[in-house]
């Protein structure tokens, strides 16, 4: 028998020791808010000191791991629990945001601590976009005066680029639009920030976050009207806000106005239908006719596929204008809406290369089809016109217009004469004791006793386009 102890069998291999620089350091942001205050209250209120003093203790504290902690301090004065609310145990700093005066200058200043502080330290830039989301959920939290600074700080950080205008989605939290919190801070907010900016500029950062559309979401329901809306902004002295909330409106009026458009010509509405539709979304956005012949004529050039070759497209747009001419002839009522509709012609002919040479013809088919009248035309020609393609359609415009002068010139100089000599041929047509024209022409006959002037003045009008027809078949 064997006396000897059996070995127990011991795992074989290489301890790993940690190394220190490795182990995770415990997360402990009241020691990190106690350096940061001690700091802040030895700096005082002097902010250039503030700025400082921040940017050195950026090497030796821990900002990206504390960021939040940070930019709470740095606003409020402590650590913030939920709701906005400082714990009553935590230490605080009279260096802060909401301790500050409030006016706009000293917040613009406070702003370019945020600014130096997030252009050295780049890492804090996404940190302090979350911060100031939270901050705007716990607006309920925060008392009149602190939301006042807190909407002048952002606004100038919106103006400087330190912040992204999608931070505003926040403000469309339920409870914050249903209580107005939302609105009253948009209006100190957009002071502002429109008072570092244009609203041009401030338009451009809501459009490329796609808000420019929802600013009227800051109100309950019941409440979001264009009427409502500008309203509130323009008694609160944002009536530059307010115009931009109205074209925006009617911009987006204007492109369902011409979506629907499109689909009537598509199913083949009758004409009457559609001009019975446009006239009601005219009268309901109020949009002026100069800008719906606009909307009709893209509609009218949207809803066929152009012939790629230069020699038969200029057929089928005539073939496919003079269609459609009685739609168009409906929104040309005013002298600026012929003369808007000569220039969208001339765009589209110059951006659509294949219609160059189509221009004249088109022009002259409206001119017969009563869509476009003589002075508007000379107008156009004479100082109206666009550059796009200029040199190109004066040139083919050229005849036509001498002869539209002409006729315009004969109309005159053989009325003056009617009038003084009476007609020298023809039959005689009078109305009392004035002559009104010489009536060769068989459009001039009549068999009633008694013509009114209207119809005379028709008559001329068959008879010019009648000319027209002849040199321009």
């Amino acid at each position: 028998m064997n006396n000897q102890k059996q070995q127990k069998p011991t795992l074989s291999g290489q301890r790993f020791k940690t190394r220190k620089r490795d182990e995770k350091e415990r997360f402990d942001p009241t020691q990190f808010q106690d350096c940061i205050i001690q700091g802040l209250t030895e700096t005082g209120t002097d902010l250039e000191a503030v700025a400082k003093f921040l940017d050195a203790s950026g090497a030796k504290l821990d900002y990206r791991r504390y960021a939040e902690t940070l930019f709470d301090i740095l606003v409020a004065g402590g650590m913030l629990a939920p709701g906005g609310t400082l714990a009553d145990d935590m230490m605080r700093t009279d260096v802060c945001v909401f301790a500050a005066q409030e006016d706009l200058e000293t917040m613009q200043a406070f702003a370019q601590v945020f600014n130096k502080l997030i252009r050295r330290y780049k890492y804090l830039e996404k940190g302090f976009e979350d911060e100031v989301k939270k901050l705007l959920l716990f607006l309920k939290g925060f008392s009149e005066s602190e939301r006042n600074k807190l909407a002048m700080l952002t606004g100038v950080l919106l103006a400087n680029g330190t912040l992204n205008a999608s931070i505003l989605n926040s403000l469309y939290n339920e409870n914050l639009v249903k209580e107005g919190v939302s609105a009253a801070f948009a209006v100190k907010l957009f002071k502002s920030w429109i008072n570092e900016k244009d609203i041009n500029a401030v338009a451009a950062s809501l459009r490329k976050v796609s808000m420019d559309n929802r600013l009227m979401e800051l109100f309950p329901a019941n409440k979001q009207s264009v009427e409502h809306f500008t309203k509130y902004f323009t008694e609160a002295g944002l009536k530059e806000l307010s115009e931009y909330v109205r074209n925006q409106q009617t911009i987006g009026a204007r492109k369902e106005l011409q979506k629907e458009l499109q689909e009537q010509m598509s199913r083949g509405d009758p004409f009457k239908d559609i001009i019975l539709y446009v006239k009601e979304e005219m009268k309901k956005n109020n949009i002026p006719e100069p800008v719906v012949i606009g909307i009709v004529w893209s509609s009218v050039m949207s809803t066929v596929e152009w012939n790629k070759k230069e020699e038969l497209v200029a057929e089928q747009a005539i073939k496919h204008l003079k269609q459609y001419s009685p739609l168009l002839a409906a929104f040309t009522t005013q002298g600026q809406s012929e003369l808007t509709l000569l220039l969208k012609i001339q765009e589209y002919c110059y951006d659509n290369i294949h219609f160059m040479k189509a221009f004249q013809k088109i022009v002259v088919l409206f001119y017969k089809a009563e869509v476009l009248s003589e002075e508007p035309i000379l107008k156009w020609y004479k100082d109206a016109h666009v550059a796009k393609g200029k040199s190109v359609f004066l040139e083919q415009m050229k005849k036509f217009v001498e002869w539209l002068k002409n006729a315009e010139e004969e109309s005159e100089s053989e009325a003056e004469e009617v009038r003084s000599n009476g007609p020298r041929h023809g039959k005689q047509l009078k109305i009392g004791e004035n002559w009104i024209a010489d009536t060769t022409d068989s459009c001039w006959t009549t068999s009633s006793p008694a013509i009114q002037t209207s119809n005379s003045i028709a008559a001329l009008f068959v008879l010019t386009v009648k000319l027209a027809s002849c040199l321009y078949p």
